[in-house]
């Protein structure tokens, strides 16, 4: 038997053929040399430049980049290797057992001329068959890492389930790297027997058309044991697959049901007993060499497959759930709720009935709106523009789309602020500075941070108008305020560029912009040199020739800019760079910029998911953590978008100077985190230092995804789960139609009788429906272990139609008093903005609140104004210049004007008890001269002068105001058991709109 790397004899091929290939091999060679060298140079940069960007990081990250690289590569090379081995091996094994004498048949002789071919070439094609399938094994090994990992250093919930007793870790940790090496042995098999038959069949030792036996006994031997192998395996895979049901997602929960239970669960037991029994049956055929046997196993196991696997369970749930399916399924609902309620954090629930009534004495109502100090009114969603527009200094400067809200201990009190970090932009630099120099030398970094009170009251707690424009507690660059001395430079930011080189030689300029002067020569700017040590050197030529190649940029290599103490900036943004240092975190949506210690500071939280946990509900985190303010929020590290378990088991930090990252661990309970610091030590502090856990807080996807649990996991008792007649829902957003509403961040007394908390809020509505089912809440400041993370449902009466988010929104809109005060801006052509929509639990109902804004159309330099406030409790509307105003409204314990919130023409005289008083005559003027400021502010509106007006508006009630307070001199006493008259002058400005 000739061996399969014998060399066969070949014929010489003619001269001229010879060298016309002779001639063409040389150009080829190095074409394809080339091609390869510029593919490997390229995978190589990768590689090293991220080995450099870990190591410029230092401490115990380098380690990671270290760990994560050779974790892949061991299992590259393991899975790869395996595969190509066992591939080859059979590839090799049919080529040696191939008949030495093939009959004379058409088949053969069609197959002569393929044999022909591949003889000569049989160990390349060998070797590169097996290469081939190797690599591809191998990287589908090494995209195995997390669960090689967590399999390596798996943890104990504690927690068994109740159907195979066993710890929830088995499900979470080994499970899923087993089926894994059940599925790569399946693959392995099925790819030798598809190998080993071509081979086979090419050579003879499969010979479909000829009579007699179809396989050679040398054939029939390795066919066999592949097949008893592959059915062997898929036994195990049916093992396997048992404890896959209690996480498998169904229509009505995830989990184990009645049928899973009582017909998928023992059909997979007798498929795994046939499984080996054929498996058997196909090892016996290499002694018996008859394929009776083993065909009929096989048969019966694709037909036991049919019947078990499919018909039975069908039958089960048609015949025996669907008839009694609320009483046959109450045992696995109950189950189900209690492995959701675990897995999402949400046992520790507090459901507290609330009458939410509409008609309360008016002074309780009064007295617990006056304890709410934080209610917050200015929008983070539609202030942005504000904050760009007053705080922006030039184009080259950005803040965030959506603002953030963050504490801070001001003269005493913490204050809720609406915050922003000020970024470098360079889309905002004109086309003609878009220049290499500018791009990635001069415009390296943003500057300071932007904030403004939330409930729109100054330092000492004083509600201002200051003509609808935010009270800012820092401004301006260099920054002033409340916020402390802090390095403002931001360098790695949300915004930052995607690559900056930074540092001067030694003696030589500045050339980094750091900020514009407000003095000296127009134009003129304070230049700097960034002074940290992040970044990577990139001074030396090989540096230079790798990050040119990285960024496909040759300005890199060419420029004189750069010098040997140069530095190159990237990856800065702080959710990338967490996500690189911790891939096996996923990471929230929104990072915080807040100053600590003096510096600026970016906050984010890590979450550790998984989809394993047994019995636990399914959802999909894009889909829960989706809302007005994040239509669509991405996870790039979650390898699977539905989970079923969620912890915050992290909060990071990215200094914006130096770009540190810093890990804490949060949840030191959370058995997937133990193992992952198991699996990188020294990664994840402990200590958080105290000025920094000031500004933590609960992260707001942790909390997306539990209110969407609770539309249903708030129901305890499996037939109401069941039955679905206590199913809620998160209420659309107002503004933002077909998108949910996003929670609030805001300070205010969560439950009745409590005390002002920084919390996360949010409401819900029953399903389908648009009047209100629920306030939640969570407390959210990170200092307060009594509040934080605990979540309290103020529930309503089922029977309760207190109105929804939408309902409010379009009262608000219909109101007669609010369409009066917006007419004359709408008139004007200025635009309407609804703010976001807050609902907070006062005097035993639920009180509205939603700050209105008016933008001029048209023209550059626009922004938002907040124009009013408008409240509603109960069925009553109130609009106010302050939330004092609109409270004093609705509450009706003073007038709100209407109209221009002025008086009407010079009318002084005031009917009381049946008789008139009369006003002195300084009251009188008083009131004249305050309808001439009326009447100039209507002026102003109609010429687009809006702070015009909102200036005239002031000063026309503080007229009116002195002219009250003459009136209430000049009353007379009144008759015994009588009432005093007060002069009450008309709220309406006379105009020409009447």
């Amino acid at each position: 038997m000739s061996d399969f790397f014998d060399d066969p004899e070949e014929q010489p091929a003619p001269r001229s053929t010879a060298v016309r290939h002779h001639r063409r091999r040389p150009i080829v060679m190095t074409i394809v040399v080339l091609v390869a060298l510029l593919i490997a140079f390229s995978i190589f940069t990768s590689f090293w430049t991220d080995k450099l960007w870990f190591d410029s990081l230092g401490g115990a990250y380098p380690s990671v980049f270290s760990k994560l690289i050779w974790t892949r590569i061991g299992l590259f090379l393991v899975f790869g290797v395996l595969m190509a081995v066992i591939v080859g091996i059979n590839l090799v094994l049919a080529f040696r057992l191939r008949p030495l004498f093939r009959p004379n048949s058409p088949e053969q002789a069609g197959l002569d001329r393929y044999r022909e071919v591949v003889t000569p070439i049989r160990r390349i094609l060998l070797v590169s068959t097996s290469v081939v399938i190797g690599i591809f094994a191998g990287a589908s090994g090494a995209g195995q890492w997390r669960d090689f990992l967590l399999w390596r250093n798996a943890q104990s919930f504690g927690t068994a389930d109740p159907y195979f007793h066993k710890d929830v870790g088995f499900y979470v940790f080994h499970l899923p790297w087993l089926h894994y090496l059940v599925d790569f042995g399946m693959t392995a098999v099925v790819l030798a027997l598809v190998g080993a038959a071509v081979v086979h069949y090419l050579y003879g030792g499969i010979r479909l058309q000829s009579p007699g036996e179809k396989l050679t006994g040398a054939a029939q031997v390795q066919v066999s044991v592949l097949l008893g192998l592959f059915v062997l395996l898929k036994g195990l895979d049916y093992y396997l697959d048992r404890f896959d049901l209690t996480s498998q997602s169904g229509s009505l929960i995830t989990g184990m049901t009645y049928t899973r239970e009582h017909a998928v669960l023992p059909s997979k037991n007798i498929l795994m007993a046939i499984a080996v029994i054929c498996a058997l049956l196909f090892f016996a055929n290499v002694f018996r060499r008859t394929w009776l046997l083993p065909g009929v196993g096989l048969a019966l196991f694709i037909l036991s497959a049919i019947l078990l696997g499919m018909i039975w369970p069908a039958i089960v749930q048609q015949f025996q759930v669907v008839p009694d399916e609320p009483d046959k399924e109450a045992p696995f609902i109950a189950n189900n709720i209690v492995a959701t309620r675990r897995a999402f954090d949400l046992t520790g629930t507090k459901v507290t009935p609330y009458d939410a009534r509409t008609n309360v004495d008016r002074a309780q109502l009064q007295k617990d709106a006056s304890s709410l100090p934080g209610i917050r009114l200015v929008d983070p969603l539609l202030e942005h523009e504000t904050f760009q527009q007053l705080q922006q200094v030039r184009n080259y400067y950005t803040v965030p789309g959506v603002l953030d809200i963050d504490r801070y201990l001001i003269d005493g009190r913490e204050r809720d602020l609406v915050v922003a970090a000020r970024e470098v932009s360079l889309e905002g630099l004109p086309d003609s500075s878009k220049n290499w120099a500018n791009l990635h030398t001069v415009y390296t970094h943003g500057y300071g941070m932007i904030a403004a009170y939330g409930n729109q009251r100054d330092a000492q707690g004083n509600p201002r108008i200051n003509d609808g424009k935010p009270i800012f507690a820092e401004k301006n660059i260099p920054p002033v305020g409340q916020l402390g001395k802090y390095r403002p430079q931001i360098y790695f930011g949300e915004h930052s560029p995607d690559y900056s080189i930074v540092g001067k030689a030694p003696g030589g300029p500045n050339v980094e912009l750091d900020y514009p002067q407000s003095q000296g020569a127009p134009g003129q700017a304070q230049l700097s040199t960034y002074q940290g040590h992040a970044g990577v050197p990139i001074g030396g030529l090989w540096h230079k020739l790798l990050y040119a190649t990285k960024f496909g940029d040759t300005n890199i290599l060419l420029s004189s800019r750069l010098h040997p103490d140069s530095r190159i900036l990237y990856d800065r943004s702080p959710r990338q760079r967490v996500q690189e240092v911790a891939p096996w975190l996923t990471v929230d949506s929104d990072a915080l910029p807040s100053v600590v210690n003096g510096r600026i500071v970016w906050i984010l939280d890590g979450y550790t998911t998984t989809d394993r946990y047994p019995l636990s509900e399914k959802r999909s985190l894009e889909q829960m953590t989706s809302d007005a303010l994040n239509p669509r929020t991405a996870y790039a590290t979650l390898p699977n978008d539905q989970i079923n378990y969620m912890r915050n088991a992290v909060k990071a930090t990215v200094d914006a100077y130096s770009g540190k990252v810093t890990l804490y661990a949060w949840d030191t309970s959370d058995p997937i985190l133990k193992a992952w610091e198991q699996a990188f030590p020294g990664v994840i502090k402990t200590h958080i230092p105290q000025d920094l856990k000031s500004h933590l807080r609960y992260p707001e996807d942790m909390f997306k995804v539990q209110r969407d649990m609770l539309t249903r996991y708030h129901v305890l008792d499996p037939k109401t789960f069941y039955s679905r007649t206590d199913l809620w829902d998160v209420p659309q957003d107002p503004t933002v139609p077909s998108v949910k509403q996003p929670p609030y961040r805001l300070t205010v007394a969560t439950r009745p009788g409590g005390k002002p908390v920084f919390a996360l809020t949010s409401v819900y509505v029953p399903y389908g429906k648009q009047n209100l089912a629920a306030f939640i809440s969570i407390g959210a400041d990170a200092t307060d272990p009594s509040t934080y993370g605990k979540i309290q449902v103020l529930r309503l009466p089922d029977n309760a139609t207190v109105a929804g988010p939408s309902q409010i929104a379009n009262n608000f809109a219909n109101d007669p008093k609010v369409a009066d005060q917006l007419l004359a801006f709408k008139r004007s052509g200025a635009k309407v903005q609804y703010g976001n929509l807050l609902t907070l639990p006062v005097g035993g109902g639920l009180l509205y609140v939603e700050p209105l804004y008016t933008i001029r159309q048209g023209g550059a330099g626009n922004y938002p104004v907040l124009r009013f406030v408008l409240v509603s409790f109960g069925n009553d509307v109130g609009i106010g210049r302050t939330l004092a105003e609109s409270l004093d409204s609705v509450l009706g314990t003073g007038s709100v004007p209407s109209g221009h919130n002025g008086i009407s023409g010079g009318q002084g005289n005031q009917q009381g008890n049946g008789g008139k008083t009369q006003l002195p005559t300084a009251a009188l003027k008083l009131l004249q001269q305050a309808d001439q400021k009326f009447s100039q502010a209507e002026q102003s509106l109609k010429s687009g002068d809006l702070q015009g007006y909102a200036k005239l508006v002031d000063q026309g009630r503080a007229l009116v105001a002195k002219a009250l307070s003459q009136g209430q001199k000049a009353e007379t006493p009144a008759p015994s058991g009588g009432e005093k008259t007060t002069p009450k002058p008309s709220s309406k400005p006379k105009s020409g709109n009447g």
